[in-house]
């Protein structure tokens, strides 16, 4: 028989016959009889069952992710069997990968050594973080494009660390973080770097490029950065007039700004010459301008590549008991996975291909870091300079991305000579470049156009981290922006005022702790009123926390005390606070218990005073709240004695004076009667 394959891959005879609704999900009773709309048959085979599971439509409720990962699943199964090189070559034009990986190549190449220099480590440890990057990283699953390496964004980071603990600790930091970062992935959290506001996402993106650009300014023209970022920032105009007193230090400034301006012009440049990328012409340009005769700029001091390699030793790991070495694991763990995610989630609107797996990237980035720490290298993140010349030169799946770390590998083992020939400033210069679209200056008008609240918090996180360290940077604008969308959910609208003999107040929006003095303000301006009648109207309130329930509760019982004041409080179907709630649970509804009759009327309610006999004597007591049968009071279940409402949710705080207590339109789970029935039950 001639079959077809469904959406999910079942296959199903051509002469499907159509489904109705109602045989897979049957409606209750008979209410929704007529809304049942017959379910379209499958699409019979149109050929090959590949060719049919890529049949026009099959995935359309699903969009173009549904497809791109279905489509995804089937290549895995095409290339199973073929090993895992296989499965990376599937669907794969192997030219264009070669050349995509040679163009990310001749990108890394330069950012690593100038990451590894701008660290005060040597230049040997950024390749073999770049070659890790690319054989390791780039094996895995978790984002088919995005490539890994020394990033800029940790370059202070690293060099506080090698200041302050030496190189032979960083490598123990870096296995750590890269540990944590497996046990993150494991546990599935690498999608909680996405519930960062993007506020404090950019503003440390900028806290880190502006200490970058003025940091390499000084090694720009053959000079040594002072310390701090507010130090070199203090300092840069006393350094800029110093550059041009000597003649070579000139010619390095030269050789770095025109390294800059390059990188910003090159894009520009017609035909495929400006393909090439920028760094890589700057490099060579720098090359040959320190090999004219005169030229004395500084250049790279390179070594074995192996000989660089330092494994942390008992020594190393028992500094692991120190506090701060503590902390840098976990910055380094924070950092570079938030700048890895973010990375990902950048380069996936890059390409239509298979979408990143957070998890399993995450998994990725810590099993880097972990081979980087053994070997005592830089620690590594996903690059977004790297990820998008890997998509614009048109690589397809992960083996451009694991070729370039081979090209790495063998430029270092084969031509380490060639990097003795690069002029730092030439170096510092592509990461001045790096800084400023880590800053992205144009943000900061934009944030103030679209939103001023997080403006203020991005321009807070940027400016702690100058002033402090990443870390305390990042924790400040979190914070910041906590405080923000907490003001911003409390937004509260309070209006009082008298009308004849009632003091009305009503409120609308969310009352939090936050809005408690305004709260106060106004119960205490309708309190002074003088009025015999107190309204409170909340039935506009979408959220009403712990404290200002218990004060607008409070300010109740107090006016209801004398028996003066008449009291009417109207609240809106809120949850109410009992024991066991929480994140997950139902309001607490009271106990089920049978129909009892309702107590007496109330002498101060209108029924009472309009059925009491005028001489008789009126009872001080009510008769304590007995609980009716289900359903729980509705909206127009409105009792005078309040005993309706206190046996399903609990005795409330006012008194029996009011004339209305908590509205509750909440429906009971599995109750079907209808309203009629309702208030039958509830008049017995």
């Amino acid at each position: 028989m001639t079959s077809g394959r469904h959406a999910r891959g079942r296959i199903q005879p051509v002469s499907s016959p159509s489904y109705d609704i109602d045989e897979v999900f049957p409606p209750e009773g008979a209410r929704d009889a007529q809304s049942t709309q017959p379910m379209p048959a499958y699409a019979p085979a149109a050929g090959t069952v590949r060719e049919t599971a890529e049949a026009r439509g099959f995935h359309k409720a699903d969009g173009e992710a549904g497809d791109i990962a279905r489509g995804e699943r089937r290549g895995e199964r095409e290339g199973k069997g073929k090993g895992k090189l296989g499965g990376i070559l599937q669907g794969a034009d192997l030219g264009t990968e070669i050349t995509a990986s040679l163009v990310v190549f001749l990108v890394a190449l330069p950012l690593c050594i100038g990451v590894a220099v701008a660290s005060g480590t040597p230049a040997e440890l950024g390749i073999i973080t770049g070659v890790v990057g690319g054989l390791v990283v780039g094996m895995t699953r978790g984002s088919a494009l995005q490539v890994s390496g020394p990033a800029a964004g940790l370059t202070a980071l690293v060099a506080e660390t090698v200041e302050a603990h030496g190189i032979a600790m960083l490598g123990v930091i870096v296995l750590m973080s890269g540990l944590l970062q497996i046990g993150l992935g494991m546990i599935r959290l690498g999608r909680m770097f996405q519930a960062i506001s993007i506020a404090v996402v950019q503003g440390m993106l900028a806290g880190i490029g502006l200490p970058l650009m003025f940091s390499q300014s000084y090694p720009l023209a053959d000079a040594t950065a002072p310390g701090t970022a507010v130090e070199n920032i203090l300092g840069f105009p006393a350094h800029v007039l110093d550059t041009f007193t000597s003649g070579q230090t000139a010619i390095a400034a030269l050789l770095g700004i025109a390294t800059v301006v390059l990188s910003f012009v090159w894009k520009k440049v017609p035909g495929p010459v400006s393909r090439i990328p920028a760094a890589l012409v700057a490099v060579a340009i720098g090359i040959v301008v320190a090999a004219l005769p005169g030229v004395e700029v500084k250049t790279l001091q390179v070594g074995d590549l192996l000989s660089a390699v330092q494994v942390p030793g008992p020594e190393q790991f028992a500094g692991l008991a120190d506090p701060a070495v503590l902390t840098a694991v976990l910055t380094f763990t924070v950092i570079a996975s938030a700048e890895s995610l973010f990375t990902a989630a950048a380069v996936d609107r890059m390409h239509d291909g298979p979408r990143t797996r957070y998890n399993t990237e995450l998994i990725a980035q810590g099993a880097g870091n972990t081979v980087c720490g053994i070997l005592g290298a830089l620690p590594m993140t996903a690059v977004v300079a790297r990820s998008s010349a890997n998509v614009q030169a048109g690589a397809r799946t992960r083996l451009s991305r694991t070729l370039h770390g081979l090209w790495l590998l063998a430029f270092a083992l084969l031509l380490p000579s060639v990097l003795a020939l690069i002029p730092i400033s030439v170096l510092a210069g592509v990461l001045v470049h790096s800084g400023w679209k880590l800053l992205a200056p144009e943000q900061f008008p934009k944030m103030w156009r679209q939103d001023r609240g997080e403006f203020v918090v991005m321009a807070i996180t940027t400016g702690t981290i100058v002033a402090t360290a990443l870390l305390e940077g990042v924790l400040v604008g979190l914070a910041a922006g906590i405080v923000l969308a907490a003001l911003r959910m409390s937004r509260t609208s309070i209006e009082h005022r008298v009308e004849g003999d009632t003091a009305k107040l009503v409120m609308t929006g969310n009352a939090t702790f936050l809005r408690l003095p305004k709260v106060i303000d106004a119960l205490e301006a309708v309190g002074s009123a003088g009025t015999p009648r107190i309204r409170l109207d909340l039935m506009g309130v979408t959220h009403l926390d712990h404290a200002c329930r218990s004060q607008i509760e409070e300010f109740v019982a107090q006016k209801r005390a004398p028996g003066t004041v008449r009291v009417e409080l109207l609240l809106p179907d809120l949850p109410v606070p009992g024991p066991g709630s929480g994140p997950g649970r139902k309001p607490r509804l009271g106990p089920r218990l049978k129909r009892r009759p309702d107590p007496e009327p109330s002498p101060e309610s209108p029924s009472a005073s309009a059925s009491a006999p005028a001489s008789g004597p009126v009872s001080a007591s009510v008769s304590a709240p007995v609980p009716p049968s289900w359903p729980p009071p509705q909206p127009h279940e409105r009792s005078s004695s309040g005993a309706l409402y206190d046996a399903f949710y609990g005795p409330s705080q006012p008194g029996p004076s009011a004339e209305w207590y908590y509205l509750d339109t909440r429906p009971f789970e599995g109750l079907q009667d209808s309203e009629d029935a309702r208030w039958r039950d509830h008049q017995g």
